[in-house]
């Protein structure tokens, strides 16, 4: 039996992550610092269900989270498997940090150490095989809606119709991905591109016979140009963009200068420089929320999101890197998030509390409506990687 001894000298995982925890000032956050604009203030602890106090305190582990959400990725021990915010029963926060070694006895305030199964590694591998499946062109079975790496079950999640995972059985077992790490999770409506059904403002589409709404992500340049970052699935390269001034009549501001999907969903609209981009997201009626940077939120963090058809939703981030597979087109590297979303909201913003921006609506499967807001799944295609493979500038508020 190995003596534990042997474990401090290696510079195991269960003691780094506390000396760099013990050694961050949640202080020095930056941008994260700032006051929550009030509609983002508003709309946070109407859907969360957020106290004055409990945000507060959500707020602070916010900062803590996404301060070491990266140091922890990169501290280059092979049993890290991952780390999230996570609301405990009595409505406070903590920040979660799993591993495959032992989980220490005491841990830090906000701060749990998890013991579990699988390491990241582990499970990335996996995910990268059912990934390899379909980029050698396999056939998704009908019924299964995509996969990826849920740290907070330790497993690859793979999301199937009610009946249909059966067929989402084979399909793993023909990958071979481990076993081991898969857990299947029923998803009773399929997620869907939801431009065909328009951060935050209206404009349309036209691919040269028909019009689509979509919606604003956010303002971007590039070499002397400006435009705004959207939803791949809204407009090919060349299709032009409108706004409209009336129930007849529209107004052309642009131009696609490049889209992709599927694989990803992500575009970008050239705007003619008589045209002004604001650097913030619509906060409906009461006010704009400034966008300060493009910081990347852990996940269990809470991300808002704004539309033409339905303003502004706030929830919480469930995985990163998520493969989902809409009616016939499989697209890559999404993020799920708990919140609602229709037609006509693709390409819209998603922010953080501090301003941070996250992303652009690609799709989801229930609308903002009654019941179904609750059973709600949303999609985007992160921002950093979009403005990369474009060469684009985040305009920001400072």
């Amino acid at each position: 039996m190995r003596k534990i001894g042997s474990w401090a000298k290696r510079g195991l995982f269960v003691v780094s992550p506390l000396a760099l925890l013990l050694s961050m000032s949640v202080s020095a956050a930056g941008p994260a610092d700032r006051d929550v604009a009030p509609k983002v203030r508003e709309a946070l602890q109407r859907d969360l269900g957020l106290s004055p106090p409990q945000l507060a305190q959500y707020l602070k582990v916010e900062r803590l989270a996404t301060s070491q959400q990266d140091v922890l990725a990169t501290s280059g021990d092979g049993r890290f498997a991952g780390s999230w915010l996570e609301r405990k029963p009595n409505g406070d926060y903590q920040m979660v940090v799993a591993s495959t070694s032992i989980a220490p006895k005491r841990g830090m305030a906000d701060v749990e150490f998890r013991n579990v199964r699988h390491s990241l590694g582990r499970l990335a591998e996996s995910k990268a095989e059912l990934d390899t499946l379909t980029e050698r062109g396999a056939k998704v079975p009908k019924g299964v809606y995509g996969w990826f790496v849920d740290v907070r079950s330790n497993a690859v999640t793979v999301n199937v119709a009610p009946g249909a995972q059966f067929s989402a059985i084979d399909f793993v077992a023909s990958s071979g991905a481990d076993a081991e790490t898969i857990r299947f999770q029923t998803m009773a409506s399929a997620p869907r591109p939801l431009a065909t059904l328009k951060g935050g403002s209206e404009y349309l589409s036209n691919d040269g016979s028909n019009y689509y709404y979509c919606s604003v992500g956010f303002a971007v340049t590039r070499q002397g140009d400006q435009g705004f970052a959207t939803a791949g699935h809204c407009g090919n390269a060349g299709d032009r963009a409108f706004v409209a001034v009336n129930r007849r009549t529209v107004s052309q501001i642009g131009a696609f200068a490049a889209s992709n999907f599927p694989n990803t969903d992500r575009a970008w609209v050239r705007v003619d420089n008589n045209h002004s981009l604001l650097p913030v997201v619509d906060g409906e009626n009461q006010g704009d929320i400034p966008v300060y940077g493009s910081t990347e939120a852990p996940i269990g963090a809470a991300v808002c999101r704004s539309g033409r058809t339905t303003g502004l939703h706030c929830g919480t981030i469930e995985a990163k890197n998520v493969t989902v597979q809409y009616p016939g087109e499989s697209v890559n590297g999404l993020t799920q998030v708990k919140v609602c979303a229709e037609g006509g909201d693709s390409g819209g913003s998603f922010i953080t509390t501090p301003g941070q921006a996250q992303g652009v609506l690609s799709g989801g499967n229930y609308s903002c409506k009654g019941k179904q807001a609750r059973l709600a799944t949303s999609y985007f295609q992160p921002i950093n990687p979009l403005l990369q493979a474009y060469g684009l500038t985040l305009k920001t508020s400072q």
